[in-house]
C-alpha cells in the first residue's frame, strides 16, 4: 500500500466533470479512496482560485464558499488559491461585414498550475509521498510529471476528468484512470454537514 498525495486542479476538475450536472457536491477524500482503493491516500491540495459575481449568476461566488466550507471538514486536506486576471482586448464580431471589433474584457485563472506544480516538487524532494496523484488533465503539467518520474524516480498517476486522455501526460504518467460518472454519484457529501461554526446545507441550486 503506498503512500499517495493528491494535487487537484480545481477548475479542470470542474469543467471536466461537474459543470452543469447535479454532482458538482463532491467529497474529494471520497473521490481519491474509491478510485485508489489499494493505496493509502495521506494528504489531499486542493488549488483553485475565488471567483466574483456575474451578472447572470450572483450567487455563484457564494455557492463556491459553501463548497469550500464543505471541503474543510475533510481530514488531511488543505486549499491553494491563485487568482483571477482581467485584461482587455479587441475582438471580431461576428456577422458584420465590413468586420467590426471591439474592446472586450477577458477573465483568466492563474497561478493555481504553478502552484500544484511547486507543490508537487517540493513534496517529492522532501520524501513527503511514495506516489503522487494529480487530478487534471492539463497537458502544461507534463514537465513536473515528467520530473517526478525521471528525475525522483517516483510514481505518478493521473485521475482524468474529461473524456480525452492528454496525449503527453498519458505517456509520462505510471497509471492514468478516466473519472466516469459513476465515480461522481458515489462520492457526493451528505446534503446537511457541521463544522465548528455551525451546520449548513448544501447549495439549493445545486
Amino acid at each position: 500500500m503506498a503512500r499517495v498525495n493528491v494535487y487537484i486542479d480545481g477548475f479542470n476538475l470542474y469543467y471536466g466533470s461537474t459543470k452543469d450536472t447535479p454532482y458538482r457536491w463532491l467529497d474529494l477524500r471520497q473521490l481519491c479512496s474509491q478510485m485508489l482503493p489499494n493505496d493509502y491516500v495521506q494528504q489531499i491540495k486542493y488549488f483553485t482560485a475565488l471567483v466574483n459575481a456575474r451578472p447572470h449568476d450572483p450567487q455563484q461566488p457564494i455557492r463556491q464558499q459553501i463548497y469550500l466550507r464543505a471541503l474543510r471538514t475533510l481530514p488531511n486536506f488543505s486549499i491553494h488559491f491563485g487568482h483571477f486576471l482581467t485584461h482587455s482586448c479587441r475582438m471580431a464580431l461576428t456577422g458584420t461585414n465590413p468586420a467590426q471589433k471591439v474592446w472586450v474584457d477577458k477573465t483568466e485563472e492563474k497561478g493555481s498550475d504553478v502552484n500544484l506544480a511547486s507543490h508537487l516538487l517540493m513534496d517529492g524532494f522532501n520524501g513527503a509521498y511514495e506516489v503522487a496523484v494529480l487530478i487534471t488533465n492539463d497537458s502544461d503539467l507534463a514537465e513536473p510529471v515528467r520530473m517526478v518520474r525521471n528525475q525522483l524516480h517516483l510514481g505518478i498517476g493521473i485521475l482524468n476528468p474529461h473524456q480525452q486522455h492528454s496525449q503527453q501526460l498519458k505517456n509520462l504518467a505510471t497509471f492514468i484512470k478516466r473519472i466516469r460518472q459513476s465515480d461522481l454519484i458515489t462520492a457526493q457529501f451528505a446534503p446537511t454537514l457541521t463544522d465548528a461554526k455551525g451546520t449548513f446545507t448544501k447549495p439549493a441550486s445545486w
